[in-house]
């Protein structure tokens, strides 16, 4: 049951994009964040290297993520990355938390992350916010 609420919140509420603080952008199109959580993209304008984090598979907000994002869901994006590996590319990195991702993207360099918007970030930037 807290499950159902907690999905319906972070869909209602929708989610922030946050980077590293040093990030060289103040936002970010949809188009570059495929092409970063596609592994399209992996470099920041500067050159310097971008770490994508996703949540967990089974998270409600990895999903509304993916589905924002791609149209697609968690399950589809996971069978893409697989591929991915044979061509020597790995996926995103995983956090297991809302605060995790924080934590992560705020000591890592180039980092960037999706969180609930009902998070109130500290130490990292806000690149957008989806609905």
């Amino acid at each position: 049951m807290a499950a159902l609420l907690f999905s319906a919140l972070a869909h209602s509420e929708g989610l922030l994009v946050v980077a590293h603080p040093e990030v060289p952008v103040s936002s970010i199109s949809m188009d570059d964040m495929m092409a970063i959580y596609l592994i399209q993209k992996s470099a920041w304008n500067n050159g310097q290297p971008v770490v994508p984090v996703n949540r967990e598979a089974n998270s409600s907000i990895r999903e509304a993520f993916s589905q924002r994002l791609f149209n697609r869901s968690p399950r589809e994006l996971a069978d893409y990355w697989n591929r991915l590996r044979f061509q020597g590319k790995l996926p995103p990195l995983v956090q297991t938390s809302d605060q995790a991702v924080v934590g992560f993207v705020r000591s890592v360099p180039g980092a960037i992350g999706y969180i609930s918007a009902h998070e109130a970030p500290t130490g990292v930037k806000v690149l957008a916010r989806l609905p």
